[in-house]
Order: C-alpha cells, then sequence, then structure tokens
C-alpha cells in the first residue's frame, strides 16, 4: 500500500495559522530568485494578512466555498500520481454546516444542524449520526479530540480565534501581487516545521483565502496539496440543506472514539 497523504489531514493543514495585528501595507514587486524564507525571518506584513483575513473571516454570518483540489500520493516505488477533488462548503454562523466531498475514490456528505452531526459515505451507503454542541467551533474540536475526526476546512472556523496557531509559524515572506482565477491578490508563503505551505489572499475589503499550496517536508518526495477556493457570501439555502434525510436502504453505524492516551503519553 502506497504513502497516502489523508484527503481531510491535507485540509486540515490547508487552514493554518493567524498572526500579529500589525497594519499590512501594500508590498512591493519582488526578487524572488533571491528572496529566502529563513527560520527567524517573519514578515511583520505577511503575519498581518493573516491576522487581517482571520478577523474578516469571523466577521462573515454565513458562505458557500466550493474548492477545487489536487493532491499528490507517493507510491511504495517513489512514483507520485495525482488525485483531483472538488468539496463543497456551506456554513451559517453560529450552528449550521454542509459538506460535500466529491472525488474519485470517495463522495462524502458532512451535516450539522445545531443538534446532530452526521457522516454519510454514499457509495457504502453507510452513515453515522452523533450529538453535537451547539456551535461549528466547538463541533470541529469535538469531533477532533472524541472520534479523531476533521471537519473538512475546520480551520476557518479557528482563524482568529484563541485555537489559531500562529506559534508553529517560523518563516513568513511577501512573494507580491497575483490572480487567482481574474481575482487580484497577494500571494505569501510560510514555513513551519515539516511544511511549506503559500496562500493568496485577495486584496481589497473581502480578504479571501483564494489558493493554497502545501508541500509536506517530511516525505522526501515532496508531495503538495493545491486547493483554488470560490466563494459565494451570499449563498441560497434553507433549513433542509442542513438535515439529513438517509436512504432507506442505507445502514446505520456508529463512530468508532479514540483511545485515550496513556497517563504519561505526549499529546
Amino acid at each position: 500500500m502506497g504513502k497516502r497523504l489523508s484527503y481531510l489531514a491535507a485540509l486540515f493543514l490547508a487552514f493554518l495559522i493567524v498572526g500579529s495585528r500589525l497594519p499590512i501595507q501594500p508590498a512591493a514587486a519582488k526578487n524572488i530568485s533571491t528572496a529566502r524564507l529563513d527560520a527567524d525571518d517573519l514578515d511583520p506584513d505577511s503575519m498581518a494578512a493573516l491576522t487581517r483575513m482571520g478577523t474578516y473571516l469571523r466577521a462573515l454570518k454565513a458562505f458557500q466555498v466550493v474548492a477545487t483540489t489536487s493532491r499528490d500520493e507517493v507510491l511504495d516505488d517513489g512514483q507520485q500520481v495525482q488525485l483531483d477533488s472538488k468539496v463543497n462548503f456551506l456554513v451559517r454562523f453560529p450552528d449550521r454546516l454542509r459538506v460535500e466531498v466529491n472525488s474519485t475514490e470517495q463522495h462524502r456528505l458532512y451535516l450539522y444542524n445545531g443538534k446532530d452531526f452526521t457522516v454519510f459515505a454514499e457509495r457504502v451507503n453507510y452513515y453515522a449520526t452523533i450529538p453535537a454542541p451547539d456551535t461549528v467551533g466547538k463541533l470541529a474540536i469535538d469531533v477532533n479530540e472524541k472520534y479523531g475526526l476533521q471537519v473538512p476546512l475546520e480551520d476557518l472556523f479557528f482563524w482568529g480565534t484563541p485555537h489559531s496557531k500562529e506559534k508553529d509559524v517560523t518563516g513568513a515572506l511577501d512573494v507580491g501581487a497575483s490572480e487567482v482565477g481574474g481575482v487580484t491578490c497577494e500571494h505569501y508563503a510560510f514555513r513551519q516545521p515539516g511544511l511549506d505551505w503559500q496562500v493568496w489572499i485577495q486584496l481589497g475589503d473581502y480578504p479571501l483565502p483564494r489558493k493554497l499550496v502545501l508541500t509536506t517536508l517530511t516525505d522526501d518526495a515532496r508531495p503538495q496539496y493545491i486547493s483554488v477556493l470560490d466563494w459565494n457570501l451570499a449563498p441560497s439555502y434553507n433549513e433542509a440543506a442542513f438535515e439529513f434525510d438517509p436512504p432507506s436502504d442505507a445502514h446505520k453505524i456508529a463512530l468508532a472514539e479514540e483511545e485515550p492516551a496513556p497517563s504519561g503519553a505526549e499529546k
């Protein structure tokens, strides 16, 4: 079996890190061929751009994101294969969530209605439903701690909160202006232990992440995960979008809870 870069883990990693609260200044043109991302080089403007993005995301009441993704998988002989997928993500704060993940490998549906959380694997016709806390942010933490499950794009709920992980960033670089799908963005590169990652943030009054690239450094093959994000800040939906109506032949199963860590084990 080849080394697999988990799709959900990749999504989890893709939305990391909030930085300091310094004001953002427009980036000048840069000579990328001579730029370096040193371990102690934390460009304040790059970190401030993450803060601004997180603050903006926290102010949104509802949104839809369609993510077109590709990821590398490394086989035992070192050969890389690239797999594509699409994630359709709808959220209404504080307590509604719908995520559909489609790829050649799987079709997953995640639903949260403020009371219950359901995961449905359509191709095998299995689903599981568990009681859920009263906010999307609490849900993401709860299912991770109890079941080892990462809600796709879960760090959208953590940017700009005490659960952000700015302490992990060891290098930050403003690469310069760029375009993603015709949208003008600023391109940033970050480094943390085991991971290099890049984000393209929309310029102007709507600082949304438009593209992400992650490179895993712990594998000699340096596999990448790439996601291009299409945002809708005024989605149309009704309450039925967040409710699960199982097919008549679907099989209900139980989610296995994580084993508690041994006493004295690292967390």
